[in-house]
Parts: C-alpha cells; sequence; structure tokens
C-alpha cells in the first residue's frame, strides 16, 4: 500500500476549515472537503495546547496509523485535515479508528 499524499500548504488547511465540512468528537475533529486531483491528501494539525512535544508526536502517530486502517475504504477526490485534541494523547488507535471511521462515513467520504 503507498502512502497517502500529504498536505503541507497553509492555503490548503484554511481552505478545509473554512469551506469543508466538519465532524467534531472530544478526540478528534475532521475537516473534508473535495479536491479535483482524484487521490486523497491527508494533513495533521497538533497544537501546543496538547502537551510538550512528547504528547504531540504521540497524536499525531495516532491519528497517522488509525487513517492507515482505513485508507483503503477512503473514497479518492478529497482532502482530509484531522485536528488532534487534548484526549488523543490518551486513546489508542485502534479506538480512535473507530471515531474516525464514524466521522467520515458522517461526511460521506468512507465507503461501506
Amino acid at each position: 500500500m503507498t502512502k497517502p499524499a500529504v498536505l503541507h500548504e497553509n492555503k490548503d488547511f484554511r481552505r478545509l476549515y473554512g469551506r469543508g465540512k466538519s465532524s467534531v468528537h472530544p478526540a478528534l475533529v475532521t475537516y473534508a472537503a473535495h479536491n479535483r486531483l482524484g487521490y486523497c491528501r491527508v494533513g495533521i494539525t497538533t497544537s501546543k495546547k496538547i502537551g510538550h512535544a512528547v504528547a504531540r508526536n504521540r497524536a499525531r502517530r495516532v491519528i497517522r496509523e488509525a487513517f492507515r486502517t482505513l485508507a483503503p475504504r477512503v473514497q479518492g477526490g478529497c482532502d482530509l485535515v484531522f485536528v488532534a485534541r487534548t484526549k488523543t494523547t490518551r486513546v489508542k488507535s485502534t479506538e480512535l479508528a473507530v471515531i474516525m471511521a464514524r466521522q467520515l462515513t458522517a461526511l460521506g467520504w468512507l465507503a461501506p
């Protein structure tokens, strides 16, 4: 399996925050929007409110692993941004994958 493309540009993040659909959970916030590329791009945001560098890196690792398990089911042509929250560091990737699947289904990007 190949790695998903990664969002790097600030303008892409701002476009998703402004125009994308969102789904909120105490452990994760997901923003999604269409792109014209035909493949999925993913971005992860962790702020300093989450904690020190170790906690932020753990949150990113957990989100990446949860998305890795769901990536084959995600429909192409979307931009996704996952925003870590303080509870993200205390959740296992399997639990976060269930939360993420629920959010992506509600946003219409996850195939059954």
